[in-house]
């Protein structure tokens, strides 16, 4: 459906682009930005005097939960739940039931994401069968089913000759390789960081160690093997620091970090609340702070959710007992607004972080606003507020943020043009 949006601010990171203007979007693309194009009818307008015009964000580290685990959240639930926060591109992990490693899974989860029509979805595949670190998986028929990358979530692979093996191979076919960094016999039976929160609750502590030592074994294999690579929720100052040190050496990584890990830290925990129990943990203060530095500086290039739906069971024992994991897809541009309102980032390059350095990361096609771009976008109110889980729909309450009021509103997400959702 033709449609015009009048008046709004338009920030597009990609073209550095920032004013106000009227944009028309036709059979699925943006096909005029200021001026209409000959002959062009609009049968629907869109009022955005006030709001801001942005490219649909793209986030990186979605757990759908479908198939497998349908009573923590399905695809058309979490969908609808990223574009409610401003999302129209997301990457989902692996973790599924039966594990995203072969191509009758990806084919199931892409048909789907179509049929709900909330937000673009593109898999991230295993690195290896089952995820269990030992066999590579298929990946070039995963590939070929559509996934846009590949990766072993926290598990470990067997041997560092088996992870070596599995770069190289995806170096041969120019795949990118998800890595998550966390050494698994140094944070076995660990819940919270290693330091004085943890100490002072009695909660077995996982080392920044954990983090580092994994991270220069992988940054050192990624070197030998020419793969590129992306490390993901980063967590620690010194392991921004190590991703920078890569940087200036010229080695193809990027890095993100999950949106809450730039606002809590350990001293959350001291209400022993579950809804703080995450993995890879919450680090201290000054690992907080070196994480935004990091994104400051563009180091870390990329901001995700890191959305992991529980149903409500799964957050009611004792802290240890309960499964880790934040619910947050929906208030993801409110809660990187806060990052504006704390004055580290300008809303240009907090835009940039969560479009075009995803889309750059994983080479996807999204994250523009430019004529001849799919028409994903986000129309927000950056002046508004938003009272989190006043409306909800994600399957998986488990948000710390629920009852905070944050800054910003989304009203209209629009996927290739539709409205995908609506305040």
């Amino acid at each position: 459906m033709p449609t015009r949006i009048l008046g709004a601010r338009l920030i597009d990171p990609a073209s550095g682009r920032d004013d106000v203007t009227d944009l028309y979007c036709q059979d699925g693309k943006i096909v005029g930005i200021g001026d209409a194009p000959a002959g062009f009818t609009a049968a629907h307008s869109i009022n955005a005097v006030g709001l801001v015009a942005a490219p649909g964000l793209v986030d990186l580290s979605v757990a759908l939960r479908e198939p497998g685990y349908s009573r923590k959240g399905t695809i058309a639930s979490e969908t609808l739940a990223a574009a409610a926060g401003g999302i129209t591109s997301l990457c989902c992990s692996p973790d599924t039931k039966p594990v995203l490693d072969t191509a009758a899974v990806a084919e199931l989860i892409l048909d789907r994401a179509r049929e709900s029509g909330h937000a673009k979805v593109f898999p991230i595949g295993a690195l290896s069968r089952g995820l269990k670190g030992e066999q590579l998986a298929e990946l070039v028929a995963l590939r070929d089913a559509g996934c846009v990358a590949f990766g072993n979530g926290l598990t470990n692979f067997a041997s560092n000759r088996n992870l070596g093996r599995a770069l190289e191979y995806a170096a041969t076919f120019d795949l990118t390789v998800v890595i998550h960094s966390q050494d698994a016999d140094l944070a076995a039976g660990g819940l919270a960081h290693e330091g004085p929160a943890a100490a002072f609750l009695g909660l077995a502590g996982i080392p920044e160690t954990a983090e580092t030592i994994a991270l220069a074994r992988n940054l050192l294999l990624v070197e030998q093997s020419g793969v590129r690579a992306h490390f993901s929720q980063l967590t620690t100052a010194r392991g921004a620091q190590m991703i920078a040190d890569a940087q200036a050496r010229g080695l193809p990584v990027t890095a993100d970090v999950a949106m809450y890990q730039l606002i809590l830290t350990d001293e959350a925990l001291h209400g022993f609340s579950s809804l703080y129990h995450v993995q890879p943990p919450l680090r201290s203060p000054a690992d907080r702070d070196g994480l935004r530095e990091a994104v400051r500086s563009g180091v870390i290039s990329v901001i995700t959710s890191h959305h992991q739906p529980h149903e409500a069971d799964a957050k009611l024992a004792p802290f240890g007992e309960t499964e880790p994991g934040i619910s947050s897809a929906e208030i993801l541009l409110p809660l990187a607004l806060t990052l504006v309102e704390d004055g580290l980032l300008d809303l240009p390059t907090l835009l940039a972080r969560l479009t075009t350095g995803p889309a750059a990361a994983l080479k996807l096609p999204a994250g523009r606003l430019g004529v001849g771009d799919s028409a994903d976008l986000v129309l927000f109110d950056p002046q508004s507020s938003t009272l989190a889980g006043e409306q909800w729909h994600s399957k998986g309450r488990n948000c710390p943020f629920i009852g905070h009021c944050l800054p910003g509103a989304v009203r209209y997400t629009l996927v290739d043009g539709r409205i995908a959702f609506q305040a």
